[in-house]
Parts: structure tokens; sequence; C-alpha cells
């Protein structure tokens, strides 16, 4: 049940990276701990357009970068309504289940953690969202990217439900 997801130029876009998450690991060895570390990145244009990136590397800023530009790849656009997302959504990804909320204008953004920080980038200002299952940062935002994916455009919506026949001409399908 995979998504066709649409993929962005990052290059015509003046996109804001933010680092979410650093983790540690450490192998243990004959000779010690060898670390290596990982990074969790979002970015965004504040204006629909969102992207997540998990780079690994021997060092902090090698994973920073590495996820940053894995984060321009990953791009998606997001339907919004107004300051806020069209419809709700409710998306499991592993172990984290992440529920997405239409919020009336001047609520802000109701979220923790992951999900703030890949709301914030995509440009939503208003929003309830509540992590459900693991509190796991990568896989809390990547079922929010899921969940942001599968949003539909309100007027493309419409159309479909109305049996119009140029409804995939308007959704871009």
């Amino acid at each position: 049940m995979k998504q066709p997801i649409n993929r962005i130029d990052p290059t015509e876009l003046t996109l804001n990276d933010k680092l979410v998450y650093i983790n540690r690991v450490s192998k243990v060895v004959r000779g010690g701990k060898r670390l290596r570390f990982s990074a969790l990145s979002v970015t965004g244009d504040g204006n629909g357009h969102v992207g997540i990136g998990v780079g690994k590397a021997n060092s902090v800023p090698e994973a920073i970068n590495k996820s940053g530009a894995i984060a321009r790849k990953s791009l998606i656009k997001v339907p919004l309504a107004g300051t806020t997302i069209p419809q709700e959504a409710t998306v499991k990804f592993g172990a984290a289940q992440v529920l997405l909320k239409p919020a009336s204008p001047g609520t802000g953004i109701i979220a923790g953690g992951s999900i703030r920080a890949v709301v914030e980038a995509a440009g939503i200002k208003d929003i309830l969202t509540k992590s459900l299952g693991s509190a796991n940062r990568i896989n809390t935002a990547k079922a929010t990217m899921l969940a942001l994916s599968q949003l539909k455009e309100p007027e493309a919506e419409l159309a479909r439900r109305r049996g119009n026949p140029r409804a995939e001409e308007v959704s871009g399908g």
C-alpha cells in the first residue's frame, strides 16, 4: 500500500534546515568502543514543502550534512487549507502512531518533539496532534511525513467525489 509521493526540486525553494535529534551509537570491538553518530533533520520552506532525512557517519558534522542532503531529496508538497490541514489523518509507522487534526485559526501548533519540527517546517500554523505508541523520534517523524503525504487537496477531492472527469487534471495525477 505504497502512496505515490511527488518529488520537488529543492533548488527553486528557500529551505530552512532544523536538526531534530542526534544519536550516538557505539560498537564494541577488540580495541574498545567504535563511536558513530546518526542525525535526524527536517527541512522545509514554511509554505507547504517539507522533507526529513536521517544521516549516519563517524562524526557529528558529517551526519548532520548527510541528513540535510537526504531531507532535501525527500521533499513532499503538503496541501494546506488556510493555516491548517484539510482533513484529519491517522498513520502508523513501525510502532509509532500519529494523529493530525485540523484546528481553527489562532489555535497554534499543539505538538511535541519531532512532530512539531515537521509541522513547523511545512508551514502549518494551526494543528492538533497526538503521538500514540512508540516515542521513537525517527519513526514519529516518518509517521508524520506519511500522514502529510496522504492528505488530499480539498478542491481535487471535491471534484473527484462529484464525479468530475477533470478531477485527475486538478489533482495532478
